[in-house]
């Protein structure tokens, strides 16, 4: 093992509230337990889970670490019983339920993964949340196959940009909404195959346009509230539809006799609460069939701005500006 510091600063919660409610502290390092690395962070990602439990509406699971980020880089530096101790010194990039604010973080060694040679490591803290994330609801959850077409709300989000390039690489037509006619740009050159202004067209008309009328196979939602209704709208028969976030309402409005006159499948998920079990077989997964595409540098992740730890609260900020295209990261 190394020799590590007794202490360790953090970015913490100090009350809900702003972005301005982020303050460096002093902590002692965690310990890793049974199965749990320590990981020396690198970068952290910052997404939007974070600042909703920045504003006291997301509280961390029970056994989790109240610091808020939920996927970090670094260089394993302690290992916890049945953890093979050579694993001491390896870059990984590692998915969290919290704790990745941090100069140290723990992790579960089944949910990282390893650095490829000559990847950055900003790149690679910005893989797990979103790609996790995409992975399950757009490929396990929605069932999505080669030569089908999936609508993407929030295109030039760090979800959005995930869901394009996976889209792509996977035989998806891919379609997103983003807010400026600059955004429906940059989610282009990003490989989108479509991009409406939702603020300039009717997003339901685009789509059918833009499928002969048939409408997509596949909505991916992180709107909810009164899109819903709309994002069936867009869905052609035996559709699905995968909710991620709520962002415009927790509830919606919807005609079941269209649902079953059309054949449609409503359904969701939220990654942090699930069990390490759980993610441990999202990883394995996602080891076997995506990670290669990582290693030999077809998948990359889209990184708009790095920020210091000591400025998590401008990267907040920034993200809820709504101005970034990408991932933003915190540097540790």
């Amino acid at each position: 093992m190394v020799q590590l510091p007794d202490l360790m600063t953090v970015i913490e919660i100090s009350t809900p509230g702003g972005p301005e409610v982020l303050v460096a502290s002093r902590r002692p390092l965690p310990v890793p337990g049974v199965g749990e690395v320590l990981l020396k962070v690198a970068y952290a990602g910052v997404n939007r889970p974070d600042v909703i439990q920045r504003k006291g509406l997301y509280p961390a699971p029970p056994g989790a670490s109240d610091l808020p980020g939920l996927e970090v880089s670094g260089i394993i530096v302690a290992v916890g019983d049945d953890v093979d101790p050579t694993n001491v010194g390896a870059r990984y990039c590692a998915l969290v339920s919290g704790g990745g604010y941090a100069e140290y973080c723990l992790a579960r060694m089944e949910l990282c993964l390893p650095v490829p040679a000559g990847m950055e490591m900003a790149e690679a803290a910005a893989l797990p949340e979103t790609l996790f994330t995409v992975w399950h609801n757009v490929f396990e959850r929605g069932y999505a196959s080669p030569g089908e077409a999936v609508l993407i709300h929030g295109g030039t989000s760090g979800i959005g940009t995930m869901a394009i390039k996976l889209g792509k690489l996977f035989g998806l037509t891919v379609i997103v909404t983003c807010g400026s006619d600059d955004k429906c740009e940059a989610a282009q050159k990003i490989g989108a195959d479509h991009a409406i202004n939702y603020n300039s067209s009717d997003f339901v008309e685009r789509v059918k346009a833009l499928t002969s009328g048939e409408g997509v196979h596949l909505v991916l939602d992180m709107v909810a509230g009164n899109y819903v209704a709309r994002n069936l709208q867009c869905l052609r028969e035996d559709g699905r539809h995968v909710t991620i976030a709520v962002q415009g309402g927790m509830t919606a409005e919807i005609n079941m006799a269209f649902v079953m006159s059309r054949r449609l499948t409503l359904t969701g998920s939220t990654l942090r609460p699930r069990t390490p079990t759980f993610k441990a077989m999202l990883a394995q997964e996602i080891s076997a069939t995506v990670w290669p595409l990582v290693c030999d540098g077809a998948l990359r992740p889209e990184i708009d701005k790095i920020f210091p730890l000591a400025e998590a609260a401008d990267a907040h900020a920034y993200m809820e500006s709504g101005a970034h295209v990408g991932k933003i990261m915190l540097a540790v």
